[in-house]
């Protein structure tokens, strides 16, 4: 699978999230404590945009219907469904991830 670069380091403070599209894919980029992390930013449950839900720690909260996930591991609190969850490094400055092929 190819990895790109989806946005430099810099760009998103700790505790925060930002939505990224790359190669057609809609991603939730999150820096928790200096740790980067990317999910699908469609939420498994309706779709709702998950890199604009609330972070607090490692879960971000779905704005839509309030469901939960771990960025880490994009498992749901509920151990219900799980968001796509993304293999992240950082190299330089750059957050990169690996995209499955189209």
């Amino acid at each position: 699978m190819p990895r790109v670069q989806i946005l430099r380091a810099a760009e998103l403070s700790p505790g925060q999230g930002k939505v990224v599209e790359v190669d057609g894919h809609e991603l939730a980029v999150f820096n928790v404590a200096g740790s980067f992390h990317v999910l699908s930013n469609i939420c498994p449950h309706v779709g709702g945009p998950l890199g604009e839900g609330t972070l607090n720690g490692q879960m971000v909260t779905c704005p839509w219907h309030g469901w939960r996930f771990d960025v880490t591991t994009g498992g749901n609190e509920l151990g219900r469904k799980r968001a796509e969850c993304f293999d992240t490094q950082v190299e330089g400055d750059w957050v990169t991830v690996e995209l499955p092929q189209a």
